[in-house]
């Protein structure tokens, strides 16, 4: 399968799972607004989903895919099965043992990551109760991700792609149908969240075993491939998910600012996360295993190759999205969640975080097709260092910024570390000789900017002359469409005539084989 074809199979998983996740958002915003019990549960959530952006989908896959996809080279299928089953076993008795300290302490935890809960009478209590729900996701969602480890590495990306959707169903299935009966709706969307750890890990088991690669429950051992794995997982969890950091950072200074803080930049965030995640995990899953493959077999030219078409799509993909964000974030935050709980107050101070994040959204997606250069090489520790230095360098633009800026202020300060990791990953890569910019790339990049610009005046002028007509909300959400209908044909033509994409380099891309 093609690199962009592998992408476009995952992104179009992801896209489904983030649009699926936006009407779970819009319905936690049509429940709880911006509430304290909102603050709460995201914090609740945002707990495991730290460990398993950073442990399971970040450090575990770099450090496994790899491992996996080298055994299954070199030493065929039995061998790579044992392997990923001793991994799964292991992996299984650390994380429960792990998850039931956490539980125990989980009182000082959350105060720990949200240290201004407890300025707010009951706040700190739900939260805790919340996270004590939610966090046992961890052990299940690591679980699925090296099941879906697995199915990447044999080059089968649409089950394990598709699983964030069911996260999404499950979790708004146990809001809608529990929250009559819980003490908040938070406590049904924490159960509902808890459930669909469950219905995922399950729903991969069944998926590797169709793939003819069944995981068993074996005796565990500490195999040199296992402890090889876990050396390799320690040094790259922070380099796999910098992004993931900076957010926890953000929440726990914007727990100190304001009742709501929290919620602006998670609504901001997941608005945000539909580009990044579909065109940023969709190349990241898709490049690791294709670089691991093409570097064990010696095609150095090939992995350049792969990876300047991979920057090439995403700058292709994420610009435009910056862009639009930025003009119309407003309009978008409105159509998505003025209703019920969520009114016209905290539609301006989301947008207003969505702006701040939108200015590192081709910067997030960047670090995915980076990154993997290292990884594929079974270099850990490099990234590790830049994004400690990324993490020390937003925590230091977070207080600069939040006493002007509030909370817009920790989300811009995300966006400008995550393009300063982007500078130094590259400027590495460059002086090792693992990375160089193709004169196809040079050429596309001014063009792909443009377009964008191009892009941005179309989407200004329709906002202009048609949003002041919204004044309700379905009308507003046709305008709302229109106007996106409108930046994407100006995008689409304005790639054509200056060359930054057309049609049949995109069906090239679609059939060149890896």
């Amino acid at each position: 399968m093609s690199l962009v074809r592998s992408i476009a199979t995952v992104g179009g998983f992801t896209m489904l799972s983030r649009i699926t996740g936006l009407m779970r958002e819009m319905m936690i915003a049509q429940y709880m607004g911006a509430s304290a019990v909102a603050d709460a549960f995201f914090v609740a959530f945002r707990f495991p989903n730290l460990f398993r952006s950073l442990f399971a989908e970040g450090a575990f896959n770099a450090a496994f895919v790899p491992l996996f996809t080298g055994k299954l080279t070199a030493e065929g299928e039995a061998e790579a099965r044992s392997f990923a089953e001793q991994a799964l076993v292991v992996m299984a008795i650390v994380l429960a043992a792990f998850v039931a300290v956490v539980e125990i302490g989980m009182p000082w935890a959350i105060y720990a990551l949200a240290p201004g809960f407890g300025e707010v009478p009951g706040k700190l209590q739900v939260a805790v109760e919340l996270s004590r729900i939610c966090f046992p996701y961890l052990l299940f969602i690591s679980l699925t991700s090296l099941q879906a480890g697995v199915l990447n590495s044999l080059g089968k990306f649409a089950a394990a792609a598709g699983t964030p959707v069911l996260l999404n169903v499950v979790a708004m299935t146990g809001l809608w149908a529990l929250a009559p009966y819980t003490a908040t709706p938070g406590h049904a969307l924490a159960w509902g969240t808890f459930a669909a750890g469950i219905a995922q890990f399950t729903w991969l088991v069944f998926s590797v075993r169709k793939a003819g690669m069944p995981l068993r429950l074996v005796r565990p051992r500490l195999t040199p491939e296992v402890k090889m794995l876990g050396k390799r997982i320690v040094p790259g969890a922070l380099g796999a998910g910098v992004y993931q950091v900076n957010l926890v950072v953000n929440t726990m200074i914007a727990s100190t600012v304001a009742n709501g803080a929290v919620s602006y930049l998670n609504y901001a965030d997941r608005v945000n996360q539909l580009p990044l995640g579909v065109i940023g995990i969709a190349i990241g899953t898709a490049l690791l295993p294709l670089l691991s493959r093409q570097l064990k077999a010696g095609e150095l030219d090939a992995a350049r190759e792969s990876q300047n078409r991979a920057m090439e799509f995403a700058l292709l993909m994420t610009l435009p999205a910056a862009a639009a964000l930025m003009t119309i974030a407003e309009p978008v935050i409105r159509v998505l969640f003025q209703r019920g709980s969520f009114g016209p107050v905290e539609t301006t101070a989301t947008a207003a975080a969505l702006m701040a994040f939108a200015v590192g959204l081709p910067a997030y997606v960047l670090v995915k097709v980076l990154v993997p250069a290292f990884f594929a090489r079974m270099d850990t520790r490099t990234p590790v260092k830049v994004a400690g230095a990324t993490v020390a360098l937003n925590v230091a633009l977070n207080l600069a910024l939040v006493g002007p800026l509030a909370h817009v202020g920790m989300a811009l300060s995300t966006a400008l570390a995550a393009w300063f990791n982007v500078v130094v990953l590259a400027v590495i890569l460059k002086r090792r000789g693992f990375f160089a910019m193709d004169a196809r790339l040079k050429a596309k990049v001014p063009r792909i900017l443009g377009a964008t610009l191009v892009t941005a005046a179309a989407l200004a002028a329709a906002r202009h002359w048609a949003w002041p007509l919204a004044t309700n909300g379905w009308l507003a959400m046709g305008i709302l469409a229109a106007i996106v209908v409108a930046g994407l044909l100006a995008f689409m033509i304005a790639a054509h005539v200056l060359g930054a994409a057309r049609l049949g380099e995109i069906k090239k891309m679609l059939r060149r084989k890896a």
